[in-house]
């Protein structure tokens, strides 16, 4: 938790300015949806795979259960949005699956985790799910990248720093190690990869991912 809490809240510093100074205004509605989303996206997202993991879930099980949110999408996306997969897309998403199952085979083990932690990684799974396809539901109130994730690494950042809290102290440890997992988690796992995913969300039909 302590991890994920500074890797949010930095990015959310970071982005700050330029949300603020940057693109359209930002009104109270829009902070309430994005703050939702940063609930679910984020915060439930995030913090349900670092929870399983910690219960011993196998790191492969989570990648592995984590890489199916393209097939929970496809799923969702017809009776939520309307959007018909064909014949040819289902085969493509389950040539992509197959593809999962074989890179992942390997590394692949049960571990000694409780049900529930198991249940949890699949829970995170599916909420991230959901929150793409509301997101992309709400098109016509889409605010540009670089403020919905600023505000979503907020609301996160404040979830994760209370559950933090209730481990210990919120201060970071001050090694060289820590410091360059957050510049890898802020610069690529939390803007590269959030900025793709959520312009691709805009650009192409939600089962395209």
């Amino acid at each position: 938790m302590l991890l994920l809490f500074w890797r949010t809240l930095l990015s959310g510093l970071i982005l700050l300015p330029f949300a603020m100074a940057i693109g359209p205004r930002i009104s109270m509605r829009a902070v309430r949806d994005q703050a939702l989303f940063g609930i679910m996206a984020v915060f439930l997202y995030l913090g349900g795979f670092a929870l399983a993991i910690e219960q011993k879930v196998p790191t492969g099980l989570v990648a592995l259960i984590s890489d199916l949110l393209p097939l929970a999408v496809a799923a969702l996306s017809q009776p939520f949005l309307g959007e018909r997969l064909t014949a040819q897309q289902w085969t493509g998403t389950a040539i992509a699956v197959g593809g999962v199952l074989i890179v992942s085979f390997d590394s692949l083990s049960f571990g000694t985790a409780p049900v529930w932690a198991y249940g949890l990684t699949v829970g995170s799974m599916l909420v991230f799910a959901v929150a793409s396809v509301l997101h992309r539901r709400r098109r016509t109130q889409h605010m540009p990248v670089h403020q919905s994730l600023c505000i979503q690494t907020l609301m996160g950042s404040a979830l994760f720093g209370l559950c933090a809290l209730t481990q210990g102290s919120l201060a970071p440890p001050m090694t060289r190690d820590f410091a360059i997992g957050m510049v890898w988690l802020v610069l690529i796992a939390t803007f590269l990869a959030y900025a793709v995913y959520y312009t691709s969300l805009r650009l192409f039909p939600v089962h395209a991912r």
